[in-house]
């Protein structure tokens, strides 16, 4: 599930070209370390495994990786949460967006989910004014609703009668949606209190402890295989180290500026979703999913945003 954590803080206040190409780099490769994430856990699903066991081995793995990347003494000093109330509320629904998003992965191609959960932003913008208080003036206002008009029809192209998608996929990508639009939302409101590794740190362990109290009523029926068993703790590498990443991206460049790379991670799931399941969408579908990016695009800012863009890697700096 793509870049599963929101945009942190500029780090750097007047990024130069070259940040801001270590920034996109680091980007996507945050979102192809984290599609291999879902085609993990869309595999293990499928053959059978428990959701919250799958979700336990992950959240757990993914405390010990981060642990052992900043090591006990630095671990200790950016997991102290200035709100922890609201850090563990975020961590809450983290985990209900991670269940819930390999849910959909058991019931649709991962490219498909991919693109349903690219509904998220237009969530964000028809939410915010009432979850967040943003108001943004006319000329942006009209640009981000078109965005979410936009981007809803190529939703329904997506989710059309008589396409390849179950209803229960369907409902169930949408709901992901949503949680994830709030999951951003809380986001934005911890960046104000806690740096990124807080949050980070935060969330596994939440999803850790809470998954630790779900898991003996959902263990494995029987013994997972040696490859199953390499496959589940990969998950919580590929869940920590991709979004690793992706915060390390948001330092060193701003999320005006990386907003419109993250609909790169279509490439990333469409992709992985050939190699390993053999699903490529139909010509009806990534045309609905293209129309999904554009209404994205045009939520985060739209022609004038690619224009910046544009100008500030031209930039000699």
């Amino acid at each position: 599930m793509t870049t599963r954590t929101g945009p942190a803080p500029l780090a750097i206040h007047v990024p130069t070209r070259r940040q801001l190409l270590t920034g996109i780099g680091l980007l996507v490769l945050g979102q192809w370390i984290l599609t291999l994430l879902d085609a993990t856990g869309k595999t293990l699903t499928q053959q059978g495994l428990p959701l919250v066991a799958v979700a336990w081995v992950r959240y757990v793995s993914h405390v010990v990786v981060i642990l052992l990347l900043l090591g006990p003494s630095r671990f200790r000093i950016q997991q102290r949460p200035a709100k922890p109330a609201m850090q563990w509320m975020r961590g809450a629904l983290m985990l209900a967006s991670t269940l819930v998003f390999f849910s959909v992965l058991k019931l649709m191609p991962l490219a498909q989910a991919t693109a349903l959960n690219f509904c998220a932003p237009l969530f964000v913008v028809a939410l915010s004014p009432w979850l967040l208080g943003e108001r943004p003036g006319r000329h942006a206002s009209l640009t981000r609703w078109g965005g979410v008009l936009i981007g809803f029809a190529g939703m329904l192209v997506v989710v059309r009668p008589g396409g390849e998608l179950t209803p229960a996929g369907v409902a169930l990508g949408l709901l992901s949606a949503l949680l994830f639009a709030l999951l951003q939302m809380l986001t934005r409101r911890m960046a104000v209190h806690d740096a990124p590794m807080t949050t980070l740190i935060q969330s596994g362990i939440t999803g850790a402890v809470l998954t630790t109290l779900l898991v003996p009523f959902f263990w494995f029926e029987t013994m997972p295989t040696p490859l199953q068993c390499a496959l589940l703790l990969s998950a919580g590498v590929t869940g920590s180290l991709g979004h690793y990443f992706v915060i390390r991206a948001f330092q060193y460049a701003d999320a005006s500026f990386l907003s419109p790379f993250l609909y790169l991670q279509i490439i990333s799931a469409t992709t992985v979703g050939y190699l390993a399941f053999g699903q490529l969408p139909d010509w009806t579908t990534a045309l609905g999913i293209a129309v999904i990016c554009a209404g994205g695009v045009c939520v985060a800012g739209g022609e004038s945003v690619l224009r910046a863009i544009a100008g500030r890697l031209r930039s000699p700096r």
